[in-house]
C-alpha cells in the first residue's frame, strides 16, 4: 500500500524544531516604530491660531460700527438744522395772504343801495360776518359800534348780516348803536367764500383787499387794534 505524502511543512517542523514565527514590528526587541504625529520629527508643532487675531478682528469691526454711527448720527443732525432753518425762513403757520372773495349786497334798513368790496377798491376794510340771533354777537357788535365811532372814519367796516330776517336785523342793529354800513345777506352768499361756518367772524384785508389777519369768535379791542396795524402795514 502506498503512502501518500503529507504536504511540505515549513523548515523548522522538518527537522522537530519549533517553527519560526512570522516577524512582527518590535518582536526583534527593538522598539515598535510609531506612527509620525506632528513634531514628533523634532520640529516644533504648528501652532494653532491665537485667541488675540479674534480679539482683534471683534475690535476692528467694532470700532467700524462706531465710526458708522457717529456718522449716521452726524448727517442727522444736519438733516435737523436744515429742516429748521427752512422753518425760521418760511415762517411757522404763517400762510400768504389770498385774495378776499367780492361781493355786493343790498344795505340793510336802505332800499336801493348796496355795500360793496370794490366800494372801496384801495382803502384797507374790516369785513364782519354778523346776525341777530347770534349770542356771541349780542356782545360783540356795541364793542364794534363804539369802536368805529372813536376811529372818526379812519377804518372802512363793513358788516354781513347773515341767514337773518330784515326787521331782526335792523332792530338789532339799531338797539347796539351801529353807524357803519351793513349788507343783508338773507340766504347766505357771501360766508361761504369766505369759509365761514359759524359767527361771529372777522377779516382784515389789506389796501389790494387780501386777507392778513382772522378773527373766529367775537373781537376784542386788542384783536381790533392788532388787525388794523397788519392791514396797513402790508398796504
Amino acid at each position: 500500500m502506498s503512502v501518500e505524502s503529507a504536504p511540505q511543512a515549513n523548515e523548522g517542523a522538518a527537522n522537530g524544531s519549533a517553527p519560526e514565527p512570522t516577524p512582527k514590528p518590535g518582536w526583534d526587541g527593538s522598539a515598535p516604530e510609531p506612527t509620525p504625529k506632528p513634531g514628533w520629527d523634532g520640529s516644533a508643532p504648528e501652532p494653532a491660531p491665537a485667541p488675540g487675531w479674534a480679539r482683534d478682528t471683534a475690535r476692528r469691526a467694532g470700532r467700524i460700527v462706531a465710526r458708522h454711527k457717529i456718522i449716521s448720527g452726524i448727517v442727522a443732525v444736519f438733516v435737523v438744522a436744515a429742516i429748521a432753518v427752512s422753518l425760521v425762513t418760511t415762517g411757522p403757520g404763517k400762510p400768504p395772504a389770498k385774495p378776499a372773495p367780492a361781493f355786493s349786497l343790498p344795505a340793510l334798513g336802505a332800499p336801493g343801495h348796496y355795500v360793496s368790496l370794490s366800494q372801496y377798491t384801495g382803502k384797507p376794510v374790516i369785513v364782519n360776518f354778523w346776525a341777530s340771533w347770534c349770542y356771541p354777537c349780542q356782545q360783540e357788535t356795541p364793542l364794534l359800534a363804539r369802536w368805529y365811532k372813536q376811529q372818526h372814519g379812519k377804518v372802512v367796516l363793513l358788516g354781513l348780516d347773515e341767514n337773518d330776517s330784515a326787521s331782526a336785523a335792523e332792530k338789532f342793529a339799531k338797539a347796539k348803536g351801529v353807524t357803519y354800513p351793513l349788507g343783508f345777506d338773507p340766504n347766505v352768499t357771501v360766508a361761504p367764500g369766505y369759509g365761514v361756518d359759524a359767527l361771529p367772524q372777522t377779516f382784515f384785508l389789506n389796501a389790494k383787499h387780501q386777507i392778513v389777519d382772522h378773527v373766529i369768535g367775537a373781537v376784542t379791542t386788542a384783536s381790533l387794534d392788532k388787525g388794523v396795524a397788519l392791514m396797513n402795514s402790508a398796504s
